[in-house]
């Protein structure tokens, strides 16, 4: 007998569970979890409950419980925030909360099953709209078919597998909650109304774009539209040669992706301020904290900042970005010399660190985050870099993580490879609001390379945003003294020494989290030829 609640169909005879006549799929066992909560919706459901009938007795540990919940969540368009359809109980169990209606797809609403009146339920035609369904609390995005506008009716293909690839990219961020492609796709070849769509999907965003071929050139555009009021929030066009098809695809996809989800995160952060204060959730908190990272310029600002971070931790434990995000922050402090125990910190960090591990495993951002601090913070080389590795195969779109991964290269030695990386996160972010991050790689890369003009062209653009930046001046500082300019170096020295007077050689040699005996050697010497004192 299926299950009918909001415009969800659940039928456990056919084993489908499908919107608005569209199948969603869903894993055996997530499948077998809704089905019981459903039938079982007039009680709390335990945990015991739940391994008995869904597990069949077996042993199931917490984590792997909780990753069901969520992905029967998901299925459904709800959260753990939120939860709409699917409720906790603490340390109690789970109940579902919809209204649900039993009864068969092809009954008349003069037949029963088992006693029970049946709806008539006909799937909706194209032109009745679908009920609205509930926003999540993440950022959700729909990616609209792409308009074929070339001559060439072959090339829908090619139109039709950029929306795929898309889609896919954006479903590794794990703060945005993606549409699957076969609900996006029944919009395929009608007319669009952006507000409509909005509604139908339960998204706030919507990605739509149109394809054109001319001779061996592509050219793809696309928009993105926030639903409700229908305005612009960002619009680009991507370039290639056809060449290779499939490389081309590949590389509008990065580019694509790279260059709207520092949009869309803008625009999320941006509406998370506006919000009261009293009515904040553990997503408000972590959005406000990612906002205040824009404003950082003072040693107050940071702290303000990893607060935010750990309010959303206290608000949700098992929300794993603020972890690593506690991390960078953490690692701010340092940068700029501002921590007040090193060993607590380092212990801190570690802890965050192993949180990331156990809840975040597909959690890029926070991966890259904490494995970056493991070896800026804690000097855990190997660790930390296998934890930023494990980021960028979960998502190898996020600009951040690629930074993270060229800092642990220029730590470990690998400078032309942390070069390369760089240049990797400029392609995806090219007008990151953090791009001052990346060129002060650079600048420290060349520096270590001995290209000391080089070096000091970044330093340059950094100081031109950050004029207090205590990792620039150093590197300017250092660049003058290797290139034998030392009347500039002391100037800057002098300069590092108000900012900061408790500044010292040996304070600096404890601070260089190199692997590579000669790069400490360089910079030790660099910092030396600058007059710092002893």
């Amino acid at each position: 007998m299926p299950f009918y609640f909001e415009d969800y169909v659940l039928d456990p005879g056919r084993g489908e569970l499908s919107r608005g006549g569209v199948p969603i799929k869903v894993e055996p066992k997530v499948f077998d979890l809704l089905v019981f909560l459903v039938e079982n919706r007039d009680r709390l459901v335990t945990k015991d409950d739940l391994i008995a009938h869904v597990w069949d007795g077996r042993i199931v540990s917490d984590s792997a419980l909780a990753s069901a919940i969520n992905a029967a969540r998901k299925a459904i368009g709800d959260s753990g925030q939120e939860q709409r359809l699917v409720g906790t109980s603490a340390r109690k169990g789970f109940r579902f909360l919809g209204a649900v209606t039993a009864g068969r797809l092809d009954a008349r609403p003069d037949e029963a099953v088992n006693g029970i009146a049946a709806p008539s339920l006909a799937i909706a035609p194209p032109h009745v709209p679908l009920p609205r369904v509930p926003l999540p609390q993440v950022p959700s995005i729909a990616v609209l078919p792409f308009q074929n506008l070339s001559a060439d009716p072959e090339q829908e293909y090619f139109a039709d597998g950029m929306v795929e690839d898309i889609t896919t990219a954006l479903s590794h961020f794990k703060s945005l909650f993606v549409i699957a492609r076969n609900s996006s796709f029944t919009y395929k070849g009608k007319t669009i109304d952006i507000k409509r769509v909005g509604r139908e999907l339960g998204v706030r965003y919507v990605l739509e774009g149109s394809v054109r071929k001319s001779a061996d050139h592509m050219r793809l555009s696309g928009q993105l539209i926030e639903s409700e009021r229908g305005t612009h929030i960002w619009a680009e066009s991507f370039d290639g040669c056809l060449a290779d098809v499939f490389a081309l695809q590949d590389k509008i996809t990065a580019q694509v992706v790279g260059a709207m989800v520092p949009k869309l995160d803008r625009a999320e952060m941006a509406r998370a301020t506006r919000k009261p204060v009293e009515r904040l959730d553990a997503y408000d908190c972590f959005l406000r904290g990612m906002a205040s990272i824009q404003q950082w310029n003072s040693r107050a600002s940071i702290e303000e900042t990893l607060r935010l971070f750990y309010q959303a931790i206290d608000l949700d434990p098992q929300f794993s970005t603020p972890y690593g995000m506690a991390t960078r922050c953490y690692g701010a402090l340092k940068i700029q010399g501002w921590l007040n125990d090193q060993e607590a910190t380092v212990v801190e960090t570690r802890r965050l660190a192993a949180r990331v591990s156990q809840i975040g495993h597909d959690d890029a951002r926070a991966l890259s985050n904490a494995g970056l601090a493991l070896v800026w913070i804690c000097r855990d080389f190997e660790a930390g870099e296998e934890m930023v590795d494990l980021a960028l195969a979960q998502n190898p779109n996020l600009a951040s993580a690629w930074q993270s991964r060229a800092q642990v290269s220029l730590y470990l030695g690998k400078h032309e490879e942390a070069i390369e990386q760089v240049s990797r996160v400029l392609r995806l972010s090219p007008l990151d609001p953090e791009i001052a991050r990346s060129h002060s790689i650079l600048a420290y890369a060349n520096l270590l390379l001995h290209r000391y003009d080089e070096s000091l062209k970044w330093t340059a653009l950094v100081l031109s945003r950050q004029p207090k930046s205590h990792l620039a001046l150093r590197t300017a500082m250092m660049a003058h003294a290797l290139s034998g300019n030392e009347d500039e170096a002391r100037r800057l020295a002098a300069r590092m020494s108000q900012l900061d007077p408790d500044i010292r050689l040996s304070r600096m040699k404890d601070f260089l989290p190199y692997r590579r005996p000669e790069d400490i050697e360089l910079l030790v010497d660099a910092l030396r030829r600058a007059g710092l004192p002893p």
